[in-house]
């Protein structure tokens, strides 16, 4: 689950980490009134998206009166944000930040996320921050520092120190860095994130270090812990369809094919993609409707896959082991009724009764076509979205 950055930032300062003054605004009269509340002469007005890129797509502002700041923000709020990371479609602008701006005399990028690899927390941290640092990491990688955090030790202050030196600081920016450092590491582990990230993290003219930016990522198998972060949740920001299989217990992924997948467990469903890709045909999604597969829960994967209107054909691909193949069948057969799919549906059905949950199918005098085996399956299902 994703924050928008002033939610991102309101964590940034309960864990002693600095960051600008600023208030969010979710129409142009609060962005005026917060530009007026914060004082000064000079503002910046900031999309909230959960994407990168926002200063070069025009979501970023800079404004030299409350006016001006309640006029950007009324262009931005309703409007869809297209950065390099939204694609075409872009994210709908549903609250601004309005911050008061600091001079700034240098550019850090610092980040702390999980290295799988490893098994490690690890930190990323670059003198080259800003907004194009993946162009840095792709064109000069040696200029990207890394350090790895021992799960026993915990993060060790001569770790940060090492960063910082790299990086160039000096005086007390040094320990300013120390603490940054280990208040992101509290946070990444109170929280359970998966990603803390600041960029940029800014050297201001009097020599302070201040979080410019602010980006968190949590985990969402975690969320179950941290019910006061759940409701942070922006909806609006995610795929709908993915959203809504959420609600249900469901794993589900839009990809861009027109063959319809439903599956129970990942590695098979995986295995099911393949398949369809190896006959020629392209997946519209990937959905895992899990081990403890019911009638309710299929019904509901059959409404998420029709709800993409690219979808030609639906492959359901079932191994009974915990659930029994009858029990599928039966939902399968309800699910096909209650939703009324009206496209060409290849089930095969394997394990824990099968032979029960294929003579079920056959015997309901729906348009249902059975595969044998799952190699067929696919390639019926190719046949059948004429692909």
């Amino acid at each position: 689950m994703n924050l928008h950055e002033f939610q991102a930032k309101r964590l940034f300062a309960e864990y002693g980490l600095s960051v600008p003054r600023g208030l969010p605004a979710f129409s142009a009269a609060e962005a005026r009134d917060a530009a007026v509340a914060l004082g000064g002469e000079r503002w910046v007005v900031k999309a909230q998206v959960h994407a990168g890129g926002r200063g070069k797509a025009g979501g970023v502002k800079l404004v030299d009166s409350a006016e001006a700041a309640g006029e950007a923000a009324k262009h931005m709020l309703g409007s869809r944000l297209v950065t390099h990371q939204t694609g075409p479609q872009g994210l709908p602008v549903g609250a601004v930040l309005v911050e008061e701006v600091r001079p700034i005399q240098r550019e850090l990028y610092l980040s702390c996320l999980v290295d799988r690899a490893s098994e490690r927390v690890l930190f990323m941290a670059s003198a080259d921050g800003g907004m194009d640092i993946e162009e840095v990491a792709a064109k000069t990688p040696d200029r990207i520092l890394t350090c790895k955090v021992d799960p026993a030790a915990g993060l060790q202050a001569y770790q940060c120190r090492e960063i910082a030196f790299a990086m160039g600081l000096e005086g007390p920016q040094i320990n300013a860095l120390v603490s940054i450092m280990q208040a992101m590491y509290r946070l990444f582990m109170d929280k359970d994130a998966s990603q803390v990230e600041i960029n940029p993290l800014i050297v201001t003219e009097d020599g302070a270090l201040l979080a410019l930016d602010a980006k968190v990522n949590l985990d969402d198998n975690a969320l179950f812990a941290h019910p006061d972060l759940v409701g942070l949740r922006d909806a609006s920001q995610e795929d709908a369809k993915e959203h809504a299989a959420n609600q249900h217990g469901l794993n589900y992924i839009t990809l861009g094919g027109n063959i319809g997948c439903m599956v129970n467990g990942a590695g098979l469903a995986m295995a099911t993609m393949d398949l369809v890709k190896l006959h020629g045909g392209q997946p519209a999604n990937f959905l895992d409707v899990g081990g403890g597969a019911t009638q309710e829960k299929v019904a509901e994967a059959f409404k998420l896959i029709l709800s993409d209107a690219s979808v030609k054909a639906i492959l359901v691909n079932i191994f009974g082991g915990i659930v029994r193949c009858n029990l599928i069948a039966e939902g399968i057969i309800a699910a096909v009724r209650e939703v009324q799919v009206g496209v060409p549906v290849v089930v095969r059905l394997e394990g824990t009764n099968a032979p029960e949950g294929r003579q079920l199918l056959a015997e309901s005098g729906l348009a249902i076509i059975a595969a044998e085996d799952l190699d067929e399956a696919a390639q019926k299902a190719v046949d059948a979205a004429g692909a």
